[in-house]
């Protein structure tokens, strides 16, 4: 394959989780993969909680280089991770598809974000090395 691979991260509305595993990825993945997120709808604006946790817990600003985007707006994908949007979550054809379950923390407490978030820096991590390793494309 040429180049890196390209892995999205799927949500609905692209505003929350998979913002914060795109962010972690740029972060703590660079060298594997080019990390983008997508969703069939957008929001005016990333969560603004996921966007303080963030800035807490590992001093990203995501609202820097981020923003609410559409799958129509990001290059095809070899690896789509869907965050847990159940029956909701959309397709997008790639080459490896798998699910993280995650619940959407809006609306919950700071505990709830914190958790996401490091549940979503260690499956990143883990994604990273199964890369990294050949394990998957």
């Amino acid at each position: 394959m040429e180049g890196k691979v390209k892995v999205a991260f799927v949500c609905v509305h692209n505003s929350c989780r998979s913002q914060m595993a795109e962010a972690l990825s740029r972060c703590l993945a660079a060298e594997a993969f080019d990390a983008y997120s997508a969703g069939t709808e957008t929001k005016p604006q990333i969560n603004q909680d996921a966007v303080r946790i963030m800035k807490q817990l590992y001093g990203i600003d995501m609202e820097k280089d981020q923003h609410s985007k559409l799958i129509s707006d990001i290059p095809q994908p070899d690896i789509v991770i869907t965050m847990g949007c159940n029956v909701n979550c959309p397709y997008l054809p790639c080459g490896y598809r798998e699910d993280w379950g995650l619940e959407d923390p809006t609306g919950k407490s700071d505990e709830e974000f914190i958790r996401t978030a490091e549940t979503i820096e260690a499956k990143v991590i883990e994604l990273k090395t199964r890369i990294l390793r050949g394990i998957i494309p």
